[in-house]
C-alpha cells in the first residue's frame, strides 16, 4: 500500500469529520481571525508568463500571518478545489489534531468544505504553512503549487536592531519529469521564483547606504535546494527554522534545502544597484533572484559572485557535547529502485510508509534519533510538532543549533535529540515531495 491509497482509505473518515466540522462552524456565527481560501489562480511570474495553480487568497505566496507569541488564533480554511486538502504549520508546538497532518489525525477538508483551526502559535520565529497533501507522479498538486506562505510568531521582546524587514519565498515552477533511461527519474523545473516572480519581474528592494535590513528567507520548493548571495555583501546568520543560532556568522552564501528557513541580517555598505539570487547561473537565468537598489543609484542589476563557501551546520553550533539522551533511536534510510522511468521507493528500517513502524515515546524523556543514510541522496528531514537539537553530523558532536528540518548527506550519519514534551502522533519524513509520497515517512505516538 502507498501513500495515496493510504490516504483514500481514509477519504470517508476525514470528509465526515470536514462536513461536521462545516455545521459546527455555522452555527457557531463566531468569524475567525483568519481566512485561507484555497483555489485553482492564475500566476503571471514574468509579464506573459502564466501559470494556472492552487493557492491561497488569489497569491503566491500566500497572506504573510504575523501573529504575537502566546495568542491564540482561529483560522477558518475554505477549500474550493475539487479535491481534499489540508494546511500544515510547520514548525508549530500544537496538537496533533490541528497540525494538518492527515496521518496525525487532522481531518482532510472535503471539497467545496471548510475546517476551522484553533490552536495557541509557539514558539516564537519564523514558521509557514503549505498543504500536506499527496502528488504522487501528478506535478501539479501537494507542494509543487502555490499553496504556501509565511507565518511568523512574533516573539514577546524584539529588540528591532535593523532598519527594514523583507519576507523572501523560494519556489520553482513548471515540474517535470527528467532522468529515464537506465536511471531513477527525478524533477526538473523551468522556472524559478522569490515571493511569485522571477527575477526583473518583481518591484525592487530598495536600501539606503548604511541600512542594516533583516530577511526572512523561506525555501518553499518541492525538491530542489537553492544557494543565494547577495552580490558583495556578507550575509550575518542570526536564525535557521525560526530558532536563534548559537554561533552568528557572516557568511557570502547560503544555502536552503527543501523547508528550510535562515534569518540574515545584511548592512548596506556597497552603494549600486545588485542581484540578490542563486549562485548557480542556470538557476540564477533560470528566473531565483531579485534586484537590490540602493537610494540615488541607477543602471542595470550587476552580479557579483561570492568566494566559494562551503555550507557547514557545524559553524552556527557549539562545538561542547550535548546532554545525554534517555533513549536512542536508530532509523536508517534506504533508497529502492522501482524500475527504470519512475520515482524511487524509499524506507526507513526497511519499510516504506505506511508500513514503516509507529514508535511509542514516553513523555518527558529526551530521544536521540541516529540517522543512518545509506542512499546518495540527500534528505531533508523534518519532526512535526517538535524542534530538535543538533548533536553529531559526521561524526562530529555538537550542541545548541536547534531546528526542525535538517539536510542528512548521502552516505552519512546525523543525529538530533529532542524532548517528547508535545503528546500526539507526530510525522516524520523527508520533505521533498517525491520522497514523501514515495515511502519515506513514519510516526512517533505518545500520550
Amino acid at each position: 500500500m502507498n501513500r495515496r491509497r493510504f490516504l483514500a482509505g481514509c477519504g470517508a473518515v476525514t470528509a465526515g469529520s470536514a462536513l461536521r466540522q462545516v455545521t459546527k462552524l455555522t452555527t457557531q456565527h463566531v468569524p475567525a481571525d483568519i481566512t485561507l481560501t484555497t483555489a485553482p489562480i492564475r500566476v503571471e511570474i514574468a509579464p506573459g508568463k502564466i501559470f494556472r495553480t492552487i493557492g491561497y487568497n488569489g497569491t503566491v505566496p500566500g497572506p504573510p500571518i504575523r501573529w504575537p507569541e502566546g495568542k491564540p488564533i482561529s483560522i477558518d480554511v475554505l477549500n474550493q478545489t475539487d479535491s481534499p486538502e489540508i494546511v500544515h504549520w510547520h514548525g508549530l508546538w500544537i496538537p496533533s489534531s490541528v497540525d494538518g497532518a492527515m496521518e496525525e489525525g487532522s481531518p482532510m477538508i472535503a471539497p467545496q468544505g471548510r475546517q476551522r483551526y484553533s490552536f495557541t502559535p509557539i514558539p516564537s520565529g519564523s514558521r509557514w504553512y503549505h498543504t500536506h497533501t499527496f502528488a504522487g507522479h501528478d506535478l501539479k498538486k501537494a507542494t509543487y503549487t502555490g499553496q504556501f506562505g509565511f507565518f511568523y510568531i512574533e516573539p514577546k521582546e524584539n529588540p528591532g536592531d535593523y532598519d527594514q524587514e523583507i519576507f523572501m519565498a523560494l519556489h520553482d515552477w513548471n515540474p517535470h519529469m527528467s532522468g529515464g533511461g537506465d536511471a531513477s527519474m527525478d524533477v526538473s523545473y523551468d522556472y524559478s521564483t522569490i515571493n511569485g516572480k522571477m527575477l526583473g519581474a518583481a518591484e525592487p528592494i530598495r536600501v539606503k547606504e548604511g541600512d542594516r535590513v533583516l530577511f526572512h528567507i523561506l525555501n518553499a520548493s518541492a525538491t530542489l535546494t537553492h544557494w543565494l548571495a547577495c552580490s558583495g555583501h556578507p550575509m550575518q546568520v542570526k536564525s535557521m527554522d525560526g530558532n536563534p543560532v548559537p554561533v552568528t556568522k557572516s557568511i557570502g552564501a547560503v544555502r536552503l534545502a527543501a523547508a528550510e528557513r535562515i534569518d540574515l541580517v545584511i548592512e548596506m555598505k556597497q552603494p549600486g544597484i545588485w542581484i540578490f539570487g542563486e549562485t548557480r547561473e542556470g538557476l540564477r537565468k533560470s528566473g531565483m533572484g531579485i534586484v537590490l537598489e540602493y537610494a540615488g543609484r541607477q543602471g542595470e542589476p550587476r552580479w557579483l559572485a561570492p568566494p566559494e563557501t562551503v555550507w557547514d551546520y557545524l559553524q552556527f553550533a557549539n562545538s561542547q557535547k550535548a546532554a545525554e539522551p534517555d533513549e536512542n533511536i536508530r532509523l536508517v534510510f534506504r533508497s529502492k529502485f522501482a524500475g527504470h522511468g519512475d520515482f524511487d521507493r524509499w524506507t526507513i528500517n526497511g519499510k516504506s510508509f505506511p508500513h514503516t513502524d509507529t514508535i511509542s515515546l514516553a513523555q518527558g524523556k529526551r530521544y536521540r534519533l541516529v540517522m543512518q543514510n545509506e542512499s546518495t541522496d540527500d534528505h531533508p528531514v523534518h519532526l512535526h510538532r517538535h524542534t530538535f537539537e543538533v548533536t553529531s553530523l559526521g561524526g562530529s558532536t555538537v550542541s545548541g543549533l536547534m531546528k526542525d528540518v535538517l539536510v542528512v548527506k548521502g552516505r552519512s550519519t546525523a543525529e538530533v535529540d529532542f524532548v517528547a514534551a508535545n503528546p500526539g502522533m507526530t510525522l516524520f519524513h523527508c520533505h521533498q515531495q517525491s520522497h514523501m509520497d514515495f515511502g519515506f515517512m513514519m510516526l512517533f505516538s505518545y500520550k
